[in-house]
């Protein structure tokens, strides 16, 4: 059966052997691993994988992907070696999978911000997370603060996860080739002790608040939480931006406003 990419699913199927071989060795699967791969595709990594799996989930949307899957791995509950999900993986409840969870895919490139969000909400469940992705977005996910890659989206993950770009991976790996270059990333959820953040709430909103206008200076974009004295009790400079403050500075702020007394 073949079967054309779907430009409005972000469909580019992964084709090159060394890579798919490099991106198995990354993800280093066990027999035993309770793992769910997003956006199987034509199987590229699935069919690796499920040799060394006693058994696979996988979440997919596309319909004619889906009947494939049907066709290839039968969908009987006690033998079936593949467990097909349909349907969008950010809807999809990864609590109904159980835990420990390990999660790999290559994400549609479209969607692939709201999808590490969405896996984010189960972080307590998850042991480590391997995605494929933009490789813009992988140097935006792993960036140092006062770099220009850095922003809200490294500061959302980077405070509850440990990540590290692993294999950069070339257009011509795929078909149809993307305009764009690629990367393997690594996300492992850091422990509930380790993450100081008090209200998850108010620090979202202090880091967009922060971002959302990144070329002006604290003192403007953070001017609704913080005033002068904040700033000096906080020991920041309320004339650098948003970029300057590391994800400790962040959780800092964020718990600082938290603890102001409310009006």
């Amino acid at each position: 059966m073949n079967h054309k990419a779907k430009k409005h699913f972000g469909q580019n199927f992964l084709v090159d052997q060394n890579i798919i071989a490099d991106i198995v060795s990354c993800i280093r699967p066990v027999a035993a691993d309770n793992m769910v791969e997003i956006g199987p595709g034509l199987g590229a990594l699935t069919r690796p994988l499920l040799k060394q799996l006693d058994r696979l989930h996988v979440v997919e949307i596309d319909r004619d992907i889906i009947a494939r899957l049907h066709n290839d791995y039968p969908q009987d509950q006690e033998k079936t070696k593949l467990v097909v999900h349909a349907g969008d993986a950010l809807e999809f409840d990864f609590s109904t999978l159980g835990a420990p969870l390990r999660i790999v895919g290559n994400l549609p490139y479209n969607i692939s911000t709201p999808l590490l969000f969405h896996f984010a909400a189960f972080a307590e469940r998850i042991t480590d997370m391997h995605f494929m992705l933009q490789n813009e977005v992988v140097e935006r996910m792993v960036a140092d603060h006062s770099t220009p890659a850095y922003g809200r989206l490294s500061v959302m993950l980077q405070y509850r996860f440990v990540m590290e770009k692993l294999l950069d991976v070339p257009p011509e790996s795929f078909r149809p080739a993307p305009k764009v270059d690629s990367a393997i990333v690594r996300m492992i959820p850091l422990p509930l002790e380790q993450i100081l953040v008090q209200d998850e709430k108010l620090f979202s909103a202090v880091v967009a608040t922060a971002f959302g206008q990144r070329r002006k200076t604290l003192r403007n974009t953070l001017r609704s939480y913080l005033q002068e004295n904040d700033f000096a009790a906080l020991s920041i400079d309320p004339q650098l931006r948003a970029e300057n403050l590391s994800v400790d500075d962040f959780i800092r702020v964020a718990n600082y406003c938290g603890a102001l007394p409310k009006n």
